[in-house]
């Protein structure tokens, strides 16, 4: 066995995928200790299991009523599961190891890495000491703005501030819990509280080398020569382009529906909010149910897609939906090569984004088939189901709760092949890719 492992090490992908089953493993313990639940609690422990991976994933969804099963240490525990899994293994990996005087080397770097989709090896450890402080530093700004603010909504203020410290590490990991008990309808008429949750989803989600090139423009703008990266340009254009869509779309599917008894500026609201929280946010300022089907088939294909790459989020990811759109619209054109912004994009990434996109779509209708024979529910239930978890979003039409075992553990399966993307999942059959130093007689097909 020994020789086993010396002989054919575990792959830095495969690694990966053990650090987030521990994290799941650890997080079913502390779950499970007396003091998270209150008293007279009883949950089995394949519920304990579908939260402790729904709190990695930051998933949100849930079989038991958050309000209601935790105690306040529980919350806390909670809080903690959520930021460990929001901020990601390796971003806390490598603060341990700074903390420790470790050296970070060639092991660590491509860990690091694989866990956030890099392409390179250089300034890893600037990206997760930079990751780290702005996601705390959005989190404590979000807390103290939300928890001041809840001091109108709470009798004390421990009450506020914890439930603000609790949304914001809830929004800007785009994790979907609350412990309000019922989301974010309580404040469906509060346009603040709801702008603060979208900026803080947005910030969570948008990509953390979008965040970084950000602070960095705005730091030293009169110093500021470089361009903005590829990668944050089509990251940017394609997050605020599907959020648009969804608002306009959410709109117009639903003015003579859900929106036809309600003002302009909360039919714009509740469109524009449930088209932010689809891009991994999971939060809900109506019950989602009470949409038509055209629109929840929309919510489902945005949830499909996610967020962007090295973000809080999961789904296919936005330019993996960016980049097969423009090989479409290239092909169509007769163009062999995809050019953007002055740039072409490398080959790699376009298999990358087919191999994703086809992989996503084979597991997303394999669970939808396993689910319609092991449920009650309707398609349209168990497809927006199914879309929540691989999206790691956490809407749900309210069938979570009674789902089968069988069910649960597919949304189990679902959310955290989510966290740790198709291409981990991918790789962690195999240890590294082989590119064989022979060709054989290339021949054509007859295709389309």
């Amino acid at each position: 066995m020994l020789r086993f492992l010396k002989k054919d090490p575990l792959s830095p992908a495969q690694i990966i995928v053990l650090f987030y089953v521990v994290a799941v493993i650890l997080s079913i313990c502390l779950l499970s200790l007396p003091i998270t639940t209150n008293p007279g609690v009883d949950w089995s422990f394949l519920d304990i299991v579908f939260t402790a991976v729904s709190a990695i994933s930051v998933t949100g969804l849930t079989v038991v009523s958050t309000v209601d099963t935790f105690s306040t240490p529980g919350t806390f525990i909670l809080l903690f599961i959520l930021q460990f899994g929001g901020i990601g293994i390796m971003t806390l990996g490598t603060f341990f190891w700074l903390l420790i005087g470790k050296k970070i080397g060639l092991k660590e770097r491509t860990l690091i890495r694989t866990d956030q989709n890099q392409s390179h090896l250089s300034g890893l450890v600037y990206l997760m000491k930079q990751i780290l402080t702005i996601i705390l530093l959005i989190e404590f700004v979000g807390a103290i703005i939300l928890g001041t603010y809840f001091l109108h909504y709470f009798p004390t203020w421990q009450e506020a501030y914890l439930q603000g410290l609790f949304a914001a590490v809830s929004a800007t990991t785009n994790a979907g819990f609350d412990i309000t008990g019922s989301s974010l309808i309580p404040f469906a008429q509060d346009y603040f509280v709801q702008m603060i949750n979208i900026i803080l989803l947005t910030l969570g989600a948008i990509g953390f080398p979008v965040l970084i090139e950000v602070k960095d423009f705005i730091k030293e703008k009169s110093k500021y020569r470089g361009h903005f990266s590829l990668y944050t340009k089509l990251t940017t254009i394609t997050f605020f382009s599907l959020m648009a869509f969804g608002t306009i779309v959410i709109l117009i599917f639903e003015a003579n529906y859900f929106f036809a008894d309600k003002s302009w500026h909360e039919s714009f609201f509740y469109a524009f909010f449930q088209s932010s929280t689809t891009r991994n946010g999971g939060l809900a300022t109506m019950d989602v149910s009470e949409f038509s089907i055209p629109t929840l088939l929309t919510l489902c294909f945005l949830m499909f897609i996610g967020a962007s790459p090295s973000s809080v989020g999961g789904g296919i990811r936005t330019t993996t939906f960016a980049v097969i759109i423009l090989l479409i619209w290239s092909y169509s054109k007769g163009r062999k090569h995809i050019k953007v912004f002055k740039r072409e994009i490398h080959e790699d990434d376009i298999r990358r984004s087919v191999v994703v996109s086809f992989l996503a779509i084979v597991l997303w209708f394999t669970a939808v088939v396993i689910l319609t024979r092991s449920e009650t529910f309707s398609l349209m239930e168990i497809m927006f189901e199914v879309s929540s978890a691989f999206g790691t979003t956490g809407l749900s039409m309210g069938i979570t709760p009674e789902l089968s075992s069988i069910g649960k553990i597919v949304i189990i399966s679902l959310m955290f092949i989510g966290r740790i993307g198709i291409l981990s999942f991918v790789f962690i059959f195999h240890r590294r890719l082989e590119d064989v130093n022979y060709h054989y007689p290339t021949e054509r097909l007859i295709v389309g």
